[in-house]
C-alpha cells in the first residue's frame, strides 16, 4: 500500500496531515481517506443483481475483479439524480472484519484533495437525518468549507456486503 506521499494523485503532504479525495453528493462536500482510492472513473452501466435495494447498482468488471457499485446519494436516502458528464465511480478499498474488497460508490461530481491534520478533525455530531453518525469519521473545515468525512468502511460493511453475498449465493 502507498504512503500518502507517494499517491497516484501527486499532491504534497505534510508529515502529520492526512488526505482526503472530496466529492459533491446534492451540494454537500464530503470525503474518503485518499489512500482508500484505487481509481476514480466515468460512470458506466452495471450488471444489475436481482433482489438488491435500489441503491445497488449492480457490479461492474474492473480488470477482471467484480466490483460492487453503491449510489451513495440514493444510499442516503436522497432523490436520484440522472446521470451526466459529471457523474463519477469512485472505486475504493473497502475492509470487513474477513477481508479486503473493492467497491465502487457513485457520486455527483468529484471535488479535490485536501490535507487535514488529525486534530482538525473533529468528532461528528449526532445528525439524527439520512447520514448516521456512526458512518462519519468527523467534520473538518477546509478553505472555509466544512467537509463531511465518511467512514467508509462502516458505511459499506453495513448492509451492503451482506446484500450482495445474498443475491449471488
Amino acid at each position: 500500500m502507498q504512503n500518502a506521499e507517494e499517491n497516484n494523485f501527486g499532491m504534497g503532504v505534510s508529515v502529520g496531515e492526512d488526505q482526503y479525495l472530496t466529492f459533491i453528493i446534492a451540494q454537500e462536500e464530503y470525503g474518503v481517506d485518499i489512500l482508500r482510492v484505487q481509481e476514480i472513473k466515468g460512470w458506466s452501466k452495471t450488471t444489475p443483481i436481482p433482489n438488491t435495494p435500489d441503491y445497488i447498482k449492480g457490479v461492474m468488471n474492473l480488470r477482471g475483479a467484480i466490483v460492487p457499485i453503491i449510489d451513495l446519494r440514493e444510499r442516503f436516502g436522497l432523490p436520484p439524480l440522472e446521470y451526466g458528464p459529471m457523474t463519477v465511480v469512485i472505486v475504493l478499498s473497502v475492509f470487513s472484519e474477513e477481508r479486503e474488497r473493492l467497491m465502487g460508490v457513485v457520486v455527483d461530481a468529484v471535488s479535490d484533495v485536501y490535507n487535514v491534520k488529525p486534530d482538525d478533525l473533529k468528532p461528528a455530531p449526532d445528525l439524527g437525518g439520512k447520514l448516521r453518525s456512526e458512518f462519519v469519521k468527523g467534520l473538518a473545515t477546509v478553505d472555509e468549507k466544512l467537509m463531511i468525512v465518511i467512514d467508509i468502511d462502516n458505511l459499506l460493511n453495513s448492509d451492503e456486503l451482506s446484500l450482495i453475498k445474498e443475491a449471488n449465493a
